[in-house]
């Protein structure tokens, strides 16, 4: 792919690094001449020492073979204008990062894949880390929805069911769906059906409409009698 890259700050250089190690054909737009020198000694990439808010930088980073482009700047203005900009040079994938959360609906009319703060993000992911150090991992879907992974222990409520049988028994909620399943033993994820057997062990993962809640934690879980 042709990936045109605004911004070489905390978020721009790590994609820079993973793009161009995935064998991608990266340019890179940067304001700041340090940074764009910085990142010229590091890879082996064009390096466009310029503001990506005037369209002929876009143009000359070669937005007319562009497959994707995808703004970095911690200015969602910026990023706003640079996703104009890429519409109106009909890039086919504009993506960017987005700050502030009223802004997000602005994005989406201007046909933008977004993601939302980064630094919020991870903080979310440490607040987790510690409120439920059971889930390996997750992904907010909408408002509410959530799709984590979690290991299911020995002595769950759901360990040793089918997942019919635990949807039937009321373990399993309406609003609460097991799509894959890790288990030792097995090169692929397992396809859950509803005659699937979950088992200790097995690393699952899961869509909860109503998000990682306790109950839909306590179904993989086991927790033992406290005195």
């Amino acid at each position: 792919m042709y990936i045109i890259i605004v911004g070489a700050g905390d978020i721009g250089t790590p994609l820079v690094d993973i793009a161009t190690r995935s064998g991608n054909e990266v340019v890179v737009i940067e304001r700041d001449e340090e940074r764009a020198d910085r990142l010229a000694g590091a890879y082996d990439c064009l390096i466009l020492n310029a503001d990506a808010t005037i369209k002929k930088t876009l143009e000359d980073a070669g937005a007319d073979r562009a497959d994707a482009i995808i703004s970095t700047t911690d200015q969602d203005a910026t990023n706003i204008m640079i996703c104009l900009l890429a519409n109106e040079l009909e890039i086919p994938t504009v993506v960017s990062v987005v700050h502030n959360p009223e802004h997000m609906p602005l994005f989406r009319r201007i046909g933008a894949n977004t993601m939302r703060n980064p630094e919020e993000v991870i903080a979310e992911h440490l607040y987790r880390a510690v409120v439920r150090p059971s889930i390996v991992d997750y992904m907010r879907i909408g408002d509410e929805a959530e799709v984590f992974e979690i290991t299911v222990d020995d002595g769950a409520p759901i360990a040793g069911r089918t997942l019919q049988e635990a949807a039937t028994d009321g373990i399993l909620p309406d609003d609460v769906l097991v799509v894959a399943i890790e288990r030792d033993g097995r090169d692929q994820p397992v396809t859950p059906q509803g005659n699937t057997l979950v088992e200790a062990g097995d690393l699952v993962t899961v869509y909860s409409a109503s998000g990682v809640t306790a109950d839909v934690v306590e179904v993989f879980r086991h927790e033992p009698d406290r005195p």
